[in-house]
């Protein structure tokens, strides 16, 4: 396993770029929509892992109320595992809460399924699996 990405909440992707590209000279090697999750993403390789931005594309998207609860910040750290099946088999197994007992479709086409935070000691987790 390994951090996949950090995931950053933000009003305004733009925005959060002046700092993250201008001041840090980070790129922002991709950008898309995920319609599912209702949420804007751009992706900005930092070393071994990305900063993902995720900016709301509606106002009931989990990435508005958090926004609304938080303000800007880390949402959540994404971990990179090769076989999400048995990831979430052997965390339903030991006990842990799951928000994603199934895999769906994020970012990048990848399989995704997030962790609830009462389980990870307040961290909301995200697993991916890249597909090809």
């Amino acid at each position: 396993m390994k951090i996949n990405h950090l995931g950053i909440a933000t009003k305004s992707i733009e925005e959060a770029l002046k700092f993250w590209e201008d001041s840090l000279g980070l790129e922002n090697v991709h950008t898309e929509v995920v319609e599912e999750q209702k949420v804007r993403v751009a992706m900005l390789p930092i070393g071994e892992t990305r900063i993902e931005l995720l900016e709301p594309t509606a106002e009931d998207s989990p990435i508005s109320k958090f926004l609304e609860k938080r303000g800007g910040g880390i949402h959540h750290i994404a971990i990179e595992v090769e076989n999400i099946y048995d990831a979430l088999e052997k965390l339903k197994s030991s006990g842990a809460r799951l928000i994603d007992e199934v895999p769906r479709i994020g970012a990048e086409n990848c399989l995704i399924a997030f962790v609830h935070p009462s389980s990870t000691n307040g961290v909301l987790l995200e697993l991916v699996q890249k597909t090809e």
